[in-house]
């Protein structure tokens, strides 16, 4: 805990379909790229240069300004061994810490549990957009997911307030455990209880907030102005997911891929903005993430499912630079054609959850791996 008094917060921004690493984080100054990139390299002018071998597409320019304050690390070749490229495996694997089996709970419902382990809260952790990931399913971890934030708990499809009167009682109801009802049904009614317990809570975050900052239309932007309006109104919540999509990039690579880093670099910049101004960006750290990087030769229009990829912490908090290692573009040295991991992921969990959220990481991510040096202490 912080001397204010605030807990340390993590905000996941999930990248789904696979970001292409080398066009975010480009290898500038290795020729191999440029012969390995025929159709989709990013020229050396355009690419704001990190050192003298990478630096990141311009459309990144305002993580580039986070990043020459300090404020983002860089996690190079992250992924883990004998990489799927199935969308849905590799998405499995981080979302559960598992390369080797099916697990059943996510890694952050396993922080959830451990934050609150009398369930007192249903904001311990929120994700913002429609459905549960499988990062923050649980055994009766309390996790509320919300679509949209200004209409969330409302039942907005009623005509009345009569009609939502009725069915909220209806609702309570049907959710009152019984006694003797067994544990599935008392589970049930937990959740569902649950359910109203946070829509009640969550109705305060929208009229306490208040902002200068104009967020973009798009998705990413608006799934960050509803976590810090939430993160504003002091709700408790110490984990919040998010997911911006489109990353499978397997044709029109060229206009598609520089608009999705433009919409995601604009909306992390607004919304620290956003903290800053209301002094409540000292104790929130982001983690974006994406479940494998893309093929090292393009395919003429796009690129295929790849292997190593690569991750970014962004914060107040966080020791900026570059981290791990840039994986090898030799021939030789490539990965059935692909980038080697250079940096386990579960490295970097441990890292977020020891150094940022104080919690033994060994449990949550199945064993002890090598830690960053990327985040500083809360003070």
């Amino acid at each position: 805990m912080a001397s204010n008094g605030k807990q340390p917060t993590l905000v996941v921004v999930q990248l789904s379909g696979g970001n292409d690493f080398m066009n975010t984080v480009v290898p500038f100054g290795n020729g191999l790229y440029y012969d390995a990139r025929k159709k989709l390299g990013i020229p050396e002018d355009q690419v704001l240069q990190i050192d003298g071998q990478v630096g990141f597409n311009s459309n990144f320019a305002p993580v580039k300004a986070l990043y020459d304050k300090g404020h983002v690390a860089v996690i190079q070749g992250v992924g883990y061994p004998n990489s799927s490229r199935s969308h849905f495996r590799s998405m499995d694997i981080w979302h559960t810490c598992e390369p080797n089996t099916v697990a059943t709970e996510g890694w952050l419902g396993k922080v959830v549990r451990t934050l609150d382990p009398q369930k007192s809260s249903p904001l311990t952790a929120v994700s913002i957009g429609r459905g549960l990931p499988r990062a923050l399913s649980a055994r009766e971890v309390p996790v509320t997911s919300v679509a949209d934030l200004d209409s969330y708990g409302l039942m907005s499809g009623f005509n009345s307030v009569e009609q939502r009167t009725d069915a909220l009682d209806l609702f309570k109801r049907i959710y009152t455990p019984a006694i003797g009802s067994g544990a599935v049904a008392d589970y049930l009614a937990r959740t569902g209880i649950d359910v109203l317990r946070g829509a009640e809570m969550l109705k305060k975050a929208p009229a306490m907030y208040k902002s200068t900052v104009e967020y973009a239309d798009n998705p990413i932007a608006k799934a960050l102005r509803d976590v810090a309006r939430i993160h504003l109104a002091g709700l408790g919540t110490r984990v919040f997911y998010t997911q911006h999509g489109g990353y499978d990039t397997h044709a029109n690579e060229a206009p598609t891929h520089p608009k999705l880093l433009t919409d995601l670099s604009r909306a992390v910049s607004d919304f620290f903005q956003d903290l800053e101004d209301h002094s409540a960006a000292d104790n929130v750290v982001i983690v974006v993430f994406t479940e494998f990087g893309r093929r090292v030769r393009d395919n003429g229009s796009g690129t295929d499912h790849g292997a190593g990829g690569g991750a970014f912490l962004i914060g107040k908090h966080v020791n900026g630079g570059l981290y791990s290692e840039y994986p090898s573009l030799e021939p030789e040295r490539l990965e059935n054609g692909d980038l080697r991991h250079t940096y386990d992921f579960r490295g970097l969990y441990s890292t977020l959850l020891e150094q940022w959220m104080h919690i033994d990481a060994k449990p949550i991510v199945g064993g002890t791996y090598e830690q960053l040096p990327a985040i500083a202490a809360l003070r």
